[in-house]
């Protein structure tokens, strides 16, 4: 089997990206089948527990708080709301659900213990469980690891130079601290970018050396690509041409070798024979359902259809990693200690981000 190797360099990255498009999709192709099935694709749902409102800058982000984009918030579901969307997503073929709640960094109180609460739930019904929360400690990690989480996503979006262009509320090294909280636990780590927001294939190339550095190596890293919402700073960017998708999946197979690459955001915009591409170059993951938290979505039933012409299997939940046991919260070790830390605020600024800014309380001023 190919070798495991945390050395990438970045023109090493950039000679593979760049390769003639069939030797590319030989390479992948070849190392794909040597660790996954080919013709298994896992099939997960995400679902948007708390939507809107969230106080980063992200450039890419309709959930963000300054910019008017007109997404309708909500407050955290409730539990019951939760276990009635993960049977419903279980019934369609998912065998995860990733919840995401739009906060810059989890706080222990109720909502938390909430969150808590809905993890052993969706545990409880065989499925694989994720979250994507923000930044968390070691001790809110261990929580949701007793609770019997799966699979915790924290991406790292893009190159450490360029993330600089993307986000001014939040530094690069704490997405690697809380990647490395994660670690600490029996958690699987999910993490990946966007491509489309305006940076260059050397950031791409620098994302994935970073990804590739961990050791291990994340258990999923996400593609997506970017999906330009109005009233965002990144509104005016381009849609990602289907073949940049397929050497960035080819790419993030032949350095990750073990990793399952999901095929992510801006799945609408490609063709099923351009999907179909990316499976044969190492994606082994979709998001099903109508939305992805805030974005469009393909309709399950047409990837379904999908699937069936293209002879693809859903994968089977815990088939990578066995189920997690869920500890009961009377009978956790671990406590909320109401932890305050100082995760970075860099507030350099990003002139796009200023203006999307400005351009949404215009918006608002004309409204009233």
């Amino acid at each position: 089997m190919s070798v495991i190797r945390h050395d990438w360099t970045k023109q090493e990255i950039l000679d593979i990206y760049n390769m003639p498009m069939m030797d590319l999709l030989y390479k992948a192709a070849t190392i794909h089948r040597e660790y996954h099935d080919p013709n298994t694709v896992q099939v997960s749902t995400l679902l948007s527990i708390k939507t809107g409102g969230c106080p980063e800058d992200c450039g890419y982000c309709p959930q963000a708080a300054r910019y008017h984009t007109d997404i309708e918030g909500n407050d955290l579901m409730s539990v019951r709301q939760v276990k009635a969307q993960a049977l419903r997503a279980k019934s369609s073929g998912s065998s995860r659900v990733c919840m995401g709640a739009a906060w810059r960094n989890v706080k222990d109180g109720q909502e938390f213990e909430d969150v808590l609460e809905m993890v052993r739930t969706i545990n409880k019904l065989d499925m694989e469980v994720c979250c994507t929360l923000g930044m968390i400690t070691e001790n809110q990690a261990q929580r949701l690891a007793e609770a019997g989480l799966y699979a915790y996503n924290h991406n790292l979006d893009t190159s450490e130079e360029y993330y600089k262009e993307v986000i001014s509320t939040r530094g690069y090294e704490d997405r690697l601290k809380t990647i490395d909280n994660v670690r600490k636990t029996n958690v699987t780590v999910c993490s990946g970018g966007i491509i489309g927001m305006g940076e260059e294939v050397e950031d791409r190339a620098g994302m994935l050396v970073a990804l590739s550095k961990l050791n291990p190596q994340p258990e999923s890293v996400p593609i997506n690509a970017l999906v330009a919402v109005e009233g965002t700073p990144m509104e005016e960017e381009k849609p990602v041409a289907i073949w940049d998708m397929i050497r960035m999946v080819a790419t993030t197979r032949i350095i990750m070798p073990k990793t399952q690459v999901r095929l992510s955001a801006g799945r609408t915009e490609m063709s099923r024979e351009g999907q179909a591409m990316c499976f044969f170059a190492g994606a082994n993951s979709i998001f099903a359902g109508d939305k992805l938290l805030t974005t469009p979505n393909p309709d399950v039933n047409k990837d379904m259809e999908m699937f069936k012409i293209l002879g693809l299997n859903p994968q089977k939940p815990f088939v990578k990693k066995a189920q997690p046991e869920t500890v009961e919260a009377e009978n956790s070790k671990f406590e909320p200690k109401g932890e305050k830390p100082k995760w970075s605020r860099p507030e350099h600024i990003i002139e796009r981000n200023e203006t999307a800014k400005q351009k949404g309380k215009e918006v608002i001023i004309a409204k009233k």
